[in-house]
């Protein structure tokens, strides 16, 4: 056995920060810990050590939050807020907006339902909320998430979509089971006309078995109904959200692509999240429920017949290249993807119209593109700090760099269409250049959140998901799901009286879907 690198983690049981060791067992990756009053925990982190060997040479370095919320007092996580101390700044805000849902679902994180009490900020609050993410320096927060609970429970979401794309957020998202929208176009189409930019729908599978184990009704009809209402309105942007479950949909993941090809007009992106032990799901017995990323990989690779290919996925950070010779080009700063290399993959297939597709790799060659950004970014770096005699000639020089740059970089892409793609996106910098690649593209992604078993210290110091809450602190996604929510919930929650209190919301039978 070798121990790959020390971290701390959390007992699974009372949640005390303890030591932690990464170690390489037989080829398998596992996180190992002893907790002085529970005793010894171990679980697997990681399902092939070579991988995740290859995987580390992805780590970057990101910026800090030069304005943290909180101070350094009991140390991370207890601190979150985010402190002085976290490494990366926030990618993706959450705002929950409501806890209440109109499912029941038996892995439900936010343990939503069963809290018996509301939570559900209001809208002044939600403002405050958007506010402090885009106060973020040395980059405001440039994507937000409404999420739950179900937001669509409440009936001024549209609302809410409106103030967020009114204080500068470039994608603004909504988290749905699909299940209102799927009854209501009208709804649909009242939150497409506010501006929402992404829906991320709860899709388990392309069948109503998955549905039933993990969300307790079936959801076939409603799903197929949604997409059907999108494409209705006009509305391209559909995430698929899977919540990856060993022996429940993990034979689906092929499947699953085939339809977002096949629906290509609509969704944009498929978003495996390999199941977390927190909320409901903590009940369930880890060790044989457990899926990682690697896993999802190898699952891939096989249900596509070797399509896409485990070495075509690359972890978040690779992508830290992009962002920073933009940067240097445009001169200013841009959101940088440094979270840690073992918390998420991703790759792009490019859909050819006639229900087949090509993976990025094939068309692009990442490793070369990557290795010329970094490299082109020094270049233009230094070029930006001579000394010119004239600020005519110096232009005219450092435009000679740009146009040298660019060719060096775009003789890795082999289509003629992605090349005018791809430059597009390197020489603005823009969301909407950003989007015009995406709407070209399906992401085919994956991001395993952290739960108490298989907490690393090391990955939740670069987590740039982070949720905003009403009392102003700003918190990883992982932290708050395993060790504040509940807390924060009850401190702004207000108490049910036999049913749910009337906040300008209602409740949408779920017969009408």
């Amino acid at each position: 056995m070798e121990i790959l690198r020390k971290t701390k983690s959390l007992c699974p049981r009372c949640l005390e920060v303890i030591p932690a060791e990464i170690v390489d067992d037989s080829g398998i990756v596992k996180i190992r810990k002893n907790c002085p009053d529970h005793g010894g925990f171990e679980d697997v982190y990681w399902s092939n050590s070579e991988h995740y060997r290859e995987f580390s040479k992805f780590k970057k370095e990101g910026s800090k939050v030069s304005n943290p919320r909180t101070q350094m007092v009991k140390g991370c996580p207890y601190d979150c807020g985010i402190c002085g101390e976290h490494k990366s700044h926030t990618i993706l805000g959450i705002v929950d907006v409501t806890n209440r849902c109109n499912m029941n679902c038996p892995i439900c994180f936010a343990n939503a339902n069963a809290a018996g009490y509301l939570y559900e900020p209001t809208k002044e609050q939600i403002k405050e909320m958007l506010e402090n993410l885009r106060n973020n320096i040395p980059v405001p927060t440039p994507a937000v998430q409404f999420s739950g609970g179900e937001p669509t429970m409440r009936d001024d979401l549209p609302e809410l979509v409106e103030i967020a794309n009114d204080l500068g957020f470039l994608n603004v998202e909504v988290d749905t089971n699909g299940i209102r929208c799927a009854g209501d176009i009208h709804y649909l189409k009242r939150l497409k006309d506010a501006g929402t930019h992404t829906f991320y729908l709860q899709f388990d599978g392309l069948d109503d078995d998955a549905a039933v184990t993990l969300r307790g009704r079936a959801m076939k009809d409603v799903r197929k109904k949604f997409i059907e209402n999108c494409r209705k309105v006009g509305f391209k942007s559909v995430v698929l959200v899977v919540a990856l479950t060993k022996g429940v949909n993990d034979s689906q993941l092929g499947d699953i692509v085939n339809f977002a090809v096949e629906n290509y007009d609509v969704v944009r992106c498929i978003n495996i999240q390999p199941i977390s032990f927190a909320g409901r799901a903590s009940k369930m017995e880890v060790k044989r429920n457990r899926i990682t990323t690697y896993d999802f990989i190898s699952l891939m690779e096989e249900q596509t017949h070797g399509k896409l290919k485990k070495e075509y996925f690359y972890p978040v950070p690779s992508m830290v290249p992009v962002s920073r010779f933009v940067e240097v080009w445009r001169g200013e700063k841009k959101p940088v993807f440094s979270t840690h290399p073992y918390c998420g993959v991703a790759t792009y297939i490019v859909v050819d119209g006639n229900g087949g597709y090509t993976p990025i790799n094939e068309i692009v060659d990442i490793d070369a593109l990557l290795t010329t950004l970094e490299g082109s970014a020094e270049k233009l770096k230094a070029r930006s700090q001579i000394e010119f005699i004239s600020e005519r000639i110096y232009r005219a020089k450092k435009l000679k760099v740009k146009v040298g740059v660019i060719k060096e970089i775009l003789k890795n892409v082999h289509n003629p269409r992605f090349r005018s793609i791809l430059t597009d996106v390197l020489k603005k910098g823009s969301f909407d250049a950003l989007a015009n690649f995406h709407g070209k593209v399906i992401m085919v992604s994956c991001m395993h959140f952290m739960d108490a078993w298989n907490f690393d210290l090391e990955r939740l110091e670069r987590c740039v998901i982070h949720y905003s809450l009403p009392d102003g602190r700003i918190i990883p996604f992982c932290s708050y799901n395993t060790i504040h929510r509940e807390g924060v919930e009850i401190k702004n929650a207000e108490p049910l009286a036999g049913r749910m209190p009337e906040r300008g919301s209602t409740t949408v039978p779920v017969e009408n879907a």
